[in-house]
């Protein structure tokens, strides 16, 4: 099968397009024929073992590999059709069109992916392509279980600070479904896309800066690891929270010293996907009330510029890399 391996950490050139074996599913599992994957900034980090996997490894124990991938294939999301099944499988059959998640263990980034049939798996939103399928759960879950982790209540007032990424864009929609007031904050070329999915409010940060306008937010999301860690926080209402999808190592320690000295707390936890939040998540998309933004559709063998383009910064909602035609 087809798939985009590196076999050394370091900036997008390391990524080859190679044929590899076709893996063959266990008695538990699924083989996965995938339509579309994705290319993430966590699938980034792994790619040149940037500052933020190295803290995931060494307060987790992740194990990405130290002198080169443990695992080749990067990609954590997908969306495919189910080509065989274990002999132990209850949950799908032959032939359903499924999305998921892999994850931390990756290895979407290919023609083919095995899946326990309990893992983050399900079937595909009725009303989505594959292409935008496989951009929902990286975003979607990890936008789903922070906000969460907050608590999040109706009439809140919440800031998005990267509502127009692959994180913020799923933000920005559940926020707004929990009934919240919503700030997006983007740059001037994303300004209606963030309107488009329903903020109330846009700050087109390259003109203001949030801090400074004396408003108070219930939950900031900082959804880019950009925001100001002391000034995001005093704009903040007592007993606010702050949302740090990442963040470097030293910052660690402020967290744990704000989160124990002061009522305003800060909440970066490692996230945990499950089956019932995709499912919630895939819920609310056949509802119509949750979209996917794809920006650009990329080829395997193009695989490079979709790496430098997610780095670049300029991307809109998701980058997606189609293998099949489903």
């Amino acid at each position: 099968m087809k798939a985009v391996i590196h076999t050394k950490f370091g900036p997008p050139e390391v990524l080859k397009v190679k044929e590899i074996d076709k893996p063959i599913p266990k008695d538990n599992e699924v083989l996965i024929k995938i339509g579309a994957t994705t290319v993430t900034k966590y699938d980034c980090w792994v790619r040149n073992f940037s500052l933020p996997i190295r803290l995931i490894a060494l307060l987790f124990g992740v194990n990405y590999g130290i002198r080169k991938p443990k695992n080749p294939i990067l990609g954590t999301e997908f969306a495919g059709k189910i080509e065989a099944i274990g002999k132990d499988v209850r949950n799908f059959k032959v032939g359903d069109k499924v999305f998921g998640c892999s994850g931390m263990s990756i290895g979407s980034c290919a023609e083919y992916i095995c899946m326990d049939d309990k893992s983050v798996l399900g079937l595909k939103p009725e009303n989505m392509s594959i292409e935008e399928a496989s951009s929902v759960l990286y975003g979607g879950l990890t936008a789903l279980y922070f906000l969460r982790a907050a608590k999040i209540k109706e009439n809140q007032k919440v800031l998005i600070f990267g509502a127009s990424g692959g994180v913020g864009v799923y933000a920005e929609q559940l926020a707004k479904y929990f009934g919240c007031e919503v700030t997006g904050v983007c740059s001037t070329s994303k300004t209606e896309l963030v309107k488009s999915l329903g903020a109330d409010h846009i700050i087109d940060y390259t003109k203001e800066d949030f801090t400074q306008n004396g408003e108070k937010y219930d939950i900031i999301f900082d959804t880019v690891g950009k925001c100001q860690f002391s000034k995001s926080l005093k704009s903040l209402n007592d007993k606010g929270k702050l949302l740090l999808a990442t963040h470097k190592l030293p910052m660690y320690f402020r967290i744990l010293w704000q989160n124990l000295t002061r009522k305003k707390k800060v909440i970066s936890p490692l996230l945990k996907e499950s089956k019932k939040d995709l499912l919630y998540l895939r819920e609310l998309i056949e509802k119509g009330q949750l979209k996917s933004v794809v920006d650009k559709i990329y080829q395997p063998e193009e695989i490079v510029d979709a790496h430098r383009y997610v780095e670049s910064g300029k991307k809109k909602g998701n980058v997606v890399i189609k293998f099949n035609d489903l």
